[in-house]
């Protein structure tokens, strides 16, 4: 999953000490908390493998779009023993789901949001949540119940905020320093912020995260790639494909594809491609497509773009099924930080006729 190999406050997994910290805030034996798990593209191809992943519990993430190789994905889900899907959309991995448990969204809860530049913010409710919904907080809290877990688990936001105050002391993400009392009053309040510090705007200003401060330059050396399969068909041609965001879609699409006035502007994927290459293949603006690779086929329309260069194309990934971009992408990961490799796929790209199926849109309305 997601940190599978940290502990609160950055700190790793595997160390002892951390582990004894961890051990004496939530007050269990240090040998029951467990070592590292997988990372989130191994956990993915293990999905219903007999020595792998057999149940699955998914937070709001749509992992049948966003996940590279997602027709492998798909096909695991399938063969999970059950699934279960927290969110508040039916996303497509919702539709998978043996059960699904509708959650807050953003507006409807309180709690804290620590950003990008590790400054914490205070949110609080704006909106009444629909009947029937509860916060995933409460949903962890009665799943600990169930399963009689060694520890103490909240339903309160503010007690969980405390709790992570205790748990990141002394971490490299520190909260120790942070309380709700000064997020009420709208102070800036940036990580590491240790107690009787006034926190961390600027990270790195004066040293670098390693022994003694100094930058560590590692050295990068490109391995062998795998040879892709040979294309089958002599009409298309190989390129290489490049994945990546909209202005106005974010992530999978499942919230803002159910957004009228971002979907009229953008709504379906469309392949761009330099007007050299496109004309070489009998493709015009508009035209429908085929881009497909031994792991699966997109089809959809063709944008001419002299922003992007003749031997590739860019598909954005914010859409499902026949327009899934993930559909081509390759599972393999960089070996220390465990990313995808979303941006490097050959593809074999030709003229196609317009799909019989149009991909299935959700509306605003069809909410979990």
């Amino acid at each position: 999953g997601q940190k599978a190999d940290q502990l609160p406050g950055y700190r790793k997994i595997t160390d002892p000490a951390a582990r004894a910290h961890m051990a004496g805030v939530w007050g269990v034996p240090e040998d029951t908390i467990p070592g590292p798990g997988l990372p989130a593209v191994q956990l993915l191809k293990s999905l219903g493998q007999p020595d792998g992943v057999r149940c699955l519990l998914v937070h709001a993430s749509n992992i049948a779009v966003a996940s590279p190789d997602a027709n492998a994905v798909i096909a695991g889900l399938r063969s999970l023993d059950f699934l279960v899907v927290c969110d508040f959309f039916m996303s497509e991995t919702a539709a998978e789901a043996d059960l699904i448990l509708p959650v807050l969204q953003w507006a409807e809860e309180e709690g804290t949001l620590t950003n990008l530049e590790g400054r914490v913010l205070r949110r609080r409710r704006a909106l009444q949540p629909p009947a029937g919904a509860r916060s995933e907080l409460w949903i962890m809290a009665r799943l600990a119940e169930a399963l009689e877990a060694p520890s103490t688990y909240s339903e309160d936001p503010e007690t969980v905020f405390e709790e992570l105050r205790l748990a990141s002391a002394g971490g490299q993400a520190d909260y120790s320093g942070i309380d709700y009392a000064m997020l009420d009053r709208g102070e800036a309040a940036y990580w590491p912020y240790p107690a009787g510090s006034t926190g961390t705007p600027r990270l790195f200003l004066d040293a670098f995260a390693h022994p003694g401060g100094k930058a560590v330059m590692t050295p990068v050396t490109p391995r062998r790639r795998r040879t892709p399969a040979a294309n089958p068909d002599p009409a298309a041609k190989t390129m290489t494909l490049i994945t990546g965001r909209l202005l106005e879609h974010y992530q999978s699409g499942a919230q803002t594809r159910r957004v009228s006035e971002l979907l009229a502007s953008q709504p379906e994927a469309k392949m761009q491609i330099h007007p050299a290459a496109a004309a070489g293949m009998g493709i015009t603006e508009g035209s429908f497509v085929s881009v497909a690779n031994e792991r699966g086929e997109v089809v959809c329309r063709a944008e001419l773009s002299t922003a992007i260069r003749p031997e590739t194309v860019f598909l954005p990934f914010h859409f499902p099924e026949l327009e899934s971009a993930n559909r081509l992408t390759e599972a393999a990961t960089d070996p220390i930080s465990g990313m995808p490799e979303f941006k490097f796929n050959k593809v074999w790209v030709r003229a196609a006729a317009a799909p019989q199926l149009q991909n299935h849109v959700p509306h605003m309305t069809e909410a979990s």
